[in-house]
C-alpha cells in the first residue's frame, strides 16, 4: 500500500502534527483524507517523490547471480570485466 503525505491547508489554528505534515498508509482506492486525525483541521494531500530501490550492492549481487557481468571503464573505449 502506498504512503501518502498530508499537510494543513492553513498553518494557523492547526496542531503541530498536521502543521509540519504527516504520512498515512492508504489503499489507492481509498479517498483522500480531508481532516487531521488529531485536531480535525482541514488537510490536503501533498504530491511527493516515490521511493525507488537504491541498494546498489544488492543490485550488483543479484545481477552477478543471474549471470551478468559488470564492466569498469578504464579509458575511452576501454573496459575491464569485473566479474
Amino acid at each position: 500500500m502506498p504512503i501518502y503525505e498530508y499537510e494543513a491547508k492553513k498553518q494557523n489554528n492547526s496542531c503541530p502534527y498536521c502543521e509540519k505534515g504527516f504520512e498515512q498508509i492508504q489503499k489507492i482506492s481509498d479517498p483522500p483524507i480531508d481532516k487531521c486525525p488529531e485536531c480535525e483541521h482541514p488537510v490536503y494531500r501533498i504530491i511527493s517523490v516515490p521511493s525507488v530501490g537504491s541498494s546498489k550492492s544488492g543490485f550488483d549481487d543479484r545481477a552477478k547471480s543471474a549471470g551478468f557481468s559488470k564492466l569498469k571503464r578504464l579509458g575511452k573505449g576501454e573496459y575491464e570485466k569485473q566479474y
